[in-house]
């Protein structure tokens, strides 16, 4: 069996060939084995309120009620949030809301489901 390299993001063991890349199951991230480490793009990694790695797809709970902007309605405790994107930016997550609809979240103030 071939020995794969660990993953350059979060060090993991896990990793497994997807055509030309390499691929880390626990955090999804994808590199060429070819490519010098130090020239591989840096990702950043989204953590929840209690420090757990999220990624796209992912089921969030609000920990904080949240004011919208425009409307006199919250987002209260313990809204569950499904299917989550992972953005750059000062809100770095994208979702929607029942009863809100599309709008951006801070990952400070979710907890992974």
């Amino acid at each position: 069996m071939i020995e794969l390299p660990g993953c350059p993001q979060c060090k993991s063991t896990y990793t497994y060939e997807m055509g030309a890349l390499l691929v880390c199951p626990e955090c999804n991230f994808e590199w060429s084995p070819d490519e010098p480490e130090d020239q591989q793009p840096e990702t950043s990694v989204v953590k929840d309120s209690n420090g757990n790695i999220l990624h796209d797809g992912d089921t969030v709970i609000v920990i904080k009620s949240l004011p919208v902007k425009g409307s006199s309605h919250t987002i209260k405790v313990g809204t569950k949030v499904k299917n989550i994107r992972l953005v750059e930016g000062d809100h770095n997550l994208d979702c929607k809301i029942d009863g809100f609809g599309a709008m951006g979240l801070k990952s400070e103030f979710v907890r992974k489901a």
